[in-house]
């Protein structure tokens, strides 16, 4: 063991007299690993981005939270759309009719929704999201308010025009001081804003959905915007300790009994889930992966011939000096623990480059991914140099160390 630290030692120290020895050829040998490494850490973060705010925007849905709407989320071949666009609309009488009913739901509520166009005194936004909710919204969803307070039933039942709005929306109508308690106009309405929600996460398009949009009683929504073409969403949260699959039973046998639907007859709704979504997005951040490894792979497959190619330069260049070395005594495994460190080294100087350049990147595409260059993906890249280093200067090492000491004496 103290002769292989010797001797790796050694190595190391050759090596790196070496690749100093030449700093102009070791960097341009190195930029092809230099533009590999930039592409894997852009790749890896850029799926990292995708992935976090993917999972940022269907959190939001809530793991223990169905839907039941007419149309499902998912839908695979041979989909029959004018099957589902005949179907009975989905309406609040259905949410009701769960909260009385059902035992194993914490509760359920109607979400209605249109995009209006949203003014204050002096500024305003040409489109947000309205949701019209009955007022156990938060009970079935988490609301995370910054200010003021969500509607009640008393706001509801009199179909006040009262308004619970995104921080965006906040800021962007009421850029000086507080919006609680200021009229604003959605869509030609006057409604007051009594609740601010905190700023939330920035999701896969860059915003989160509640921050530019608003919360409205069901029933003034119902007033100013109308319903009688509208579906609503039915949002049912499974109760503490309720499988999520003895909820849904209940749940369908429920909206079948509303729907007056026999036994035979096959459902005229969907029970969405997060789960679905997952399912049907998997496979694209697969392929997305896949497209950039292997587009990555070729990059660091160029750099590798690259220092390949430098490597038998350079034993050729050191031949004398490999059978001097043989003459007097040095082990093959040393001359190829030698050459064998020189190309890892090599390919680590790019690494550090690669990494070097690759966190001002990051920072440009933090700006529309919620990503960052985590040490995870730093460690990855310097494996990846050290797994270059190591396939593609294993063949220079070996050439020299089966190199014939005589010959390598003679060779000028």
């Amino acid at each position: 063991m103290r002769r292989f630290l010797f001797e790796f030692s050694e190595s190391f120290l050759i090596a790196i007299r070496s690749v100093f020895g030449n700093k102009m050829r070791a960097v341009l040998t190195t930029l092809g690993i230099v533009i590999g490494i930039v592409s894997v850490t852009a790749m890896a973060t850029i799926v990292s981005g995708i992935e976090q705010g993917f999972e940022q925007d269907i959190a939001s849905l809530g793991t223990d939270v169905v839907y039941i709407e007419r149309w499902p989320w998912v839908s695979g071949p041979g989909f029959k759309w004018w099957e589902y666009i005949n179907r009975p609309r989905i309406d609040q009488d259905l949410s009701d009719a769960l909260n009385r009913k059902a035992r194993l739901i914490a509760g359920a509520t109607a979400v209605v929704s249109t995009g209006r166009t949203a003014k204050s005194e002096h500024e305003s936004i040409a489109r947000i999201s309205i949701q019209g909710t009955q007022a156990n919204y938060p009970r079935v969803q988490e609301v995370d308010l910054a200010e003021g307070y969500f509607y009640t039933e008393v706001d509801e039942l009199a179909a006040r025009s009262v308004a619970v709005i995104g921080a965006g929306v906040a800021e962007k109508l009421w850029p000086f001081g507080t919006a609680l308690g200021k009229t604003m106009q959605i869509g030609g309405n006057r409604y007051r804003v009594i609740g601010i929600l905190k700023r939330e996460g920035e999701g896969a398009e860059g915003v989160s959905g509640n921050d530019f949009g608003a919360f409205v009683p069901i029933t003034a929504f119902q007033r100013h915007f109308g319903t009688r073409w509208r579906d609503a969403s039915i949002r049912a949260r499974v109760a503490p300790g309720v499988a999520l699959e003895d909820a849904k039973d209940e749940i369908r046998g429920i909206v079948r009994v509303e729907r007056q639907l026999e036994a035979g007859e096959a459902d005229n709704f969907e029970i969405n889930e997060q789960a679905s979504l997952r399912e049907a997005i998997a496979p694209i951040k697969n392929a997305i992966f896949g497209i950039g490894i292997g587009l990555t792979a070729l990059a660091l497959l160029v750099g590798g011939i690259g220092v390949m190619n430098i490597m038998f330069v350079t034993v050729k260049e050191r031949t004398r000096e490999i059978g001097i070395r043989k003459a007097v005594g040095a082990r093959r495994i040393s001359i190829l623990m030698q050459f064998l460190i020189e190309a890892i080294v090599i390919c680590m100087v790019g690494g550090i480059l690669g990494v070097a350049l690759s966190i001002p990147l990051s920072m440009v595409i933090s700006l529309v991914l919620p990503a960052e260059l985590g040490v995870g993906i730093v460690l990855i890249a310097f494996s990846i140099c050290v797994g270059i280093g190591t396939i593609f200067g294993l063949a220079p090492a070996w050439t020299a160390a089966r190199s014939i000491p005589i010959e390598a004496l003679r060779y000028e």
